[in-house]
């Protein structure tokens, strides 16, 4: 025969069950709606994957590029290759700084070091000399500006977002001023340089730059956080009411 419990426990352990979803549901309270009225800031714009990969490129190229042109301004053989350098090095520092302002904006999270094959060119320009290592920083710096720059005509072309919109503005600037200061030097191998990536002409070209401007999201819905939040609320709102009636 099974041990008997007295009403009291029984009540006690209800009431218990009671109170814990009680809290539970005090808990959504204060922290759902705070979830559903979180957005990016800018006006609220969500950013698409093109965005973020303007972020992320122009972040990426400031971190490994500012270092390249100090260690250019310290090292080329070529008076050209010092000078041009210095500028690409203070350039990239204004540069960068626009960036973080802009993530720091929008609530984005960007790079804060290079990636191991920009870490591998500089290890690279770090053990060369001479006119080896004006080559190698002209070649590595004028290759990776020709991948951005139309990175950030493309994104200019499709973003929603202001904020976007005028980092593009001030990238574009930059990226091709640095262009031009590489490309005088004299030192640029052209037929070296890779082709360029173009879209594919007719509607397919045009549906799959919306499908890019329309890629993952960022941010939740608030619509369908609500929705969530007011199903688990009544839910256990009911629960809680039989469990309070049967004791």
């Amino acid at each position: 025969m099974a041990p008997l419990r007295s009403a009291h426990r029984r009540l006690g352990n209800r009431t218990h069950r009671a109170a814990m979803l009680l809290i539970a549901i005090v808990a959504g309270i204060g922290v759902l709606p705070g979830v559903a009225m979180a957005a990016p800031a800018g006006g609220g714009q969500q950013l698409n994957a093109a965005d973020m990969t303007l972020l992320n490129g122009v972040r990426l190229a400031g971190l490994w590029e500012m270092p390249a042109g100090q260690m250019a301004a310290e090292k080329g053989q070529s008076a050209k290759v010092r000078e041009i350098g210095a500028g690409i090095a203070s350039e990239h520092q204004k540069l960068d700084q626009l960036v973080v302002d802009a993530a720091n904006k929008l609530g984005a999270t960007i790079p804060s070091e290079p990636t191991a094959e920009q870490k591998g060119w500089l290890a690279e320009m770090q053990k060369a000399s001479g006119a080896r290592f004006d080559q190698i920083f002209v070649t590595r710096l004028r290759v990776a500006h020709g991948k951005i720059f139309p990175v950030i005509g493309a994104v200019r072309a499709s973003t929603r977002d202001a904020t976007v919109r005028k980092l593009c503005d001030d990238s574009n600037g930059f990226v091709m001023h640095h262009m031009q200061m590489l490309e005088s030097t004299g030192l640029v191998r052209w037929p070296e340089l890779p082709p360029a990536a173009l879209p594919a002409p007719g509607d397919d070209g045009l549906l799959a730059a919306a499908a890019a401007n329309a890629g993952p999201q960022v941010g939740v819905s608030s619509t369908v956080v609500w929705l969530v939040f007011l199903a688990a609320l009544g839910t256990g709102g009911i629960a809680t009411y039989r469990m309070l009636r049967r004791s």
